[in-house]
């Protein structure tokens, strides 16, 4: 430790970045974040629109500058000196923000990226007055949600989910037996910043199971420096009678930094269009997040930790006992887990060494009627990912890195769905970037080694019996991707990437009855890697009032992997094989942004989704894949406004989101009808002199649709999604 800070002093340089911050007509905003987000470090700027950051790295920096009302400033100083003068100004925000992306290799801004990454901050999917973290990403067009009520849903991303969509937290990969539809994200949406969604292989930043796409979540920052803050959030929701309650603190010195945050969240039983409620749909969450930081001139580090808790009721009865009660029964789950990461980087010279180490322990038990957990996995994995950026050689960028994983899984309860099992990943990669006057390339390759071995487990034969399995998995992935703006408003992105994806321990080793599923399913040991191709091709357009974009996207599938019936019964179940062949996935989104002039408070959006995905051989039924979403058309009129001064930033909406006919469905799966849901929203900041709170107040399926969604796990019994439900929400700076 003692060299390692007397290498980080010889390395340590004084520099300085201080500025003014204006509006264009140059006049000073008071109170605009200026935020290095590298270094999780910032300020604010003081009554004449000045700011001052110290004890700043050597080499190129980003800087962000935010304020409300005003479009985001995103600022690059390539070299710094001593002493640095950047002075601002920012315009009057009409659309989205142009904000720096993480979840890719060199963290550009949208503008300059060369993957086309969707982003939403919770604030904006808070305004929409959803109940949980993943029906808010549903909302992002390309995602959908295969959910078990209102308490549990797997992200889909372009027809892909499950292991196929990998989920990051804090930095490091979310681990909690994703396998199953039954298990949740297993992440609270207090405590986070916005989410970024990479629709499309990204195995060559993240190794297996990133082939149907990512979600990153970025954690909420810290205070700027020299400053203590507190906040209270308060959701209530009438469909559940639920409560979503949140409390923080953080402060910052120049070079420390705290934060602490502690949710709690129940429900009960939800209802359906017509006052019924869905039997055991219940559930409780308690969420704790906290973290630690330290930043000079020469490193920054940050150590953070999430501890999530879940009691769940299985809807196995569908509409039967009415309760409000919110204490779960029998059948029901327990998911306890906990996340440690730590992010450390090192700035040398010219470049600099990113390091991110992860540990996570989930532990999942299920309970059939009685305390005394039937099914019990423990699973705990620790992460790594290290990056080095080369020096910059003009124009060129370069990072090389290692990436690898260590998982052990282990069963305590008398039932085994998976074998007891260790599994290692290691790969190596190395990725490019080439930026000249309106044009980026870039590319890189990457080698992933997966190996899993199983423990022998029963007498072979019967139900939950396992034999010992010893299987290494190699696969080679590259990606290429071209941006360019083709007149002064119109960019065009093309994007060509693999990725792939090991087959899971359930499927290389099931033996025993899915509950989720109601299926005997078979695993098969000589299950071989599933590996695809993706083509991308994106087209943006903006000018003052209008923005229009349109996403089309083709991926081939070799090996993927399903389940197909054997026709046989055990244990009074089908029973199930996993199968492979080869897939293909194709459709994108379209969608525009009208802000007209001199209607400056009204916009209208809307957008259009499709995903069509085909086994490429006809088998066993039709030849369509299971659980692709249907199309969707989404429409949302907002207006803003303010009222005096004791109402700003106030907002209105009114959304119209149709689902269609979804017939093209597996020989498995049923049709699905398609309906119409309107969401009404209002809200604004409310300054009553020493009391000041963020209000909104929303009615999602304001006419109380009965419908069905087809990713919805309890189609299959014939239980509607959720009725009318009016959230009213509130946060308090304390």
């Amino acid at each position: 430790m003692a060299l390692f800070l007397g290498f980080s002093a010889m390395l340590q340089a004084q520099n300085v970045v201080s500025g003014i911050v204006t509006d264009n007509t140059n006049k000073p905003l008071t109170g605009v974040s200026v935020y290095v987000p590298e270094l999780h470090k910032g300020t604010i700027t003081d009554a004449n629109g000045k700011y001052l950051l110290k004890n700043l790295p050597n080499g190129s920096l980003k800087i962000s500058f935010q304020y409300v009302g005003f479009a985001n400033q995103n600022k690059v100083i390539d070299k710094l000196q001593k002493q640095n003068t950047l002075n601002v100004q920012l315009e009057t925000s009409t659309f989205e923000m142009d904000e720096v992306i993480v979840s890719t290799a060199f963290n550009k801004i949208q503008s300059q990226n060369v993957m086309k990454v969707e982003h939403a901050s919770m604030r904006d999917l808070e305004k929409k007055g959803t109940s949980t973290l993943i029906e808010g990403l549903a909302t992002i067009p390309g995602v959908s949600q295969v959910s078990t009520g209102t308490s549990i849903g797997k992200p889909v991303i372009r027809g892909l989910s499950g292991n196929r969509v990998l989920v990051y937290s804090q930095g490091v990969r979310v681990e909690n037996q994703q396998f199953g539809d039954e298990h949740g994200l297993g992440l609270n949406g207090a405590g986070v910043e916005s989410v970024e969604v990479i629709k499309g292989p990204a195995s060559l930043l993240y190794g297996s199971d990133a082939l149907g796409g990512v979600l990153y979540f970025n954690p909420e920052k810290f205070a700027e420096a020299h400053t203590l803050k507190a906040d209270f959030d308060q959701k209530l929701f009438s469909n559940t009678l639920g409560s979503n309650s949140s409390i923080g603190v953080k402060t910052s010195t120049e070079n420390w930094k705290f934060l602490a945050r502690g949710s709690y969240n129940t429900h009960s039983d939800y209802q359906i269009s017509g006052g019924d409620r869905v039997t055991n749909s219940r559930y409780n969450e308690t969420d704790f997040k906290t973290g630690i930081g330290y930043s000079n001139a020469a490193f920054s580090t940050v150590l953070r930790y999430n501890f999530n808790k879940l009691d769940l009721g299985i809807p196995e009865e569908g509409i039967a006992e009415q309760s409000k009660s919110k204490n779960t029964i029998y059948p029901r789950q327990g998911v306890d887990n906990h996340l440690l990461s730590w992010n450390s980087v090192i700035y040398l010279k010219n470049s600099k060494l990113d390091v991110d180490l992860g540990y996570i322990a989930n532990d999942r038990s299920e309970f059939e009627d009685s305390n005394d957990p039937s099914l019990r996995m423990k699973l705990k994995t620790f992460n790594y990912d290290a990056k080095y950026y080369l020096p910059k050689m003009g124009k060129l960028e370069s990072i090389v890195g290692i990436q690898g994983m260590h998982q052990t899984n282990t069963n305590f309860g008398e039932e085994y769905l998976i074998p007891d099992a260790t599994t290692n990943d290691f790969g190596v990669f190395g990725t490019a970037n080439y930026e000249w006057k309106s044009n980026v390339i870039q590319g890189g390759l990457r080698f992933d080694n997966r190996k899993i071995s199983t423990v022998a487990h029963g007498i072979l034969g019967e139900e939950g019996s396992f034999e010992a399995i010893d299987k290494s998995f190699d696969s080679f992935n590259a990606s290429l991707g071209y941006k360019t703006n083709l007149t002064d408003n119109l960019t065009m992105r093309l994007n060509v990437a693999s990725g792939f994806r090991a087959p899971n321990l359930a499927e290389l080793s099931s033996n025993g009855v899915h509950e989720g599923t109601n299926r005997y399913e078979i695993g098969n040991s000589n299950l071989k890697t599933e590996q695809n191709l993706q083509t991308d091709v994106n087209f943006e357009y903006g000018n003052t009032h209008f923005e229009f974009f349109v996403n089309g996207f083709y991926n081939h599938i070799n090996n993927y992997i399903y389940t197909a019936p054997n026709g046989t019964q055990l244990e009074n179940n089908d029973v199930f094989d996993y199968i492979q062949n080869n897939a293909k996935l194709y459709g994108g989104e379209i969608g525009l942004h009208l802000h007209p002039h001199p209607l400056d408070w009204l916009h209208y959006e809307t957008s259009f989704e499709t995903v069509t995905g085909k086994k490429q051989s006809r088998g066993f039924g039709r030849d369509y894949l299971p659980l692709i979403p249907a199309n969707n058309w989404n429409n949302t009129i907002r207006t803003e406004f303010k009222i005096k001064n004791w109402l700003t930033d106030g907002f209105a909406t009114l959304n119209v989101c149709s689902t269609f006919n979804q017939n093209n469905v597996s020989g498995f799966e049923t049709s699905s009808n398609g309906y119409t849901l309107v969401n009404v929203g209002l809200g604004g900041t409310v300054d009553l002199g020493k009391l000041v709170f963020d209000v909104n107040l929303n009615a999602n399926n304001l006419f109380d649709k009965q419908y069905i969604s087809h990713l919805s796990r309890l189609k299959t019994d014939g239980v509607p999604n959720i009725g009318r439900n009016i959230v009213l929400g509130l946060n308090f700076n304390l």
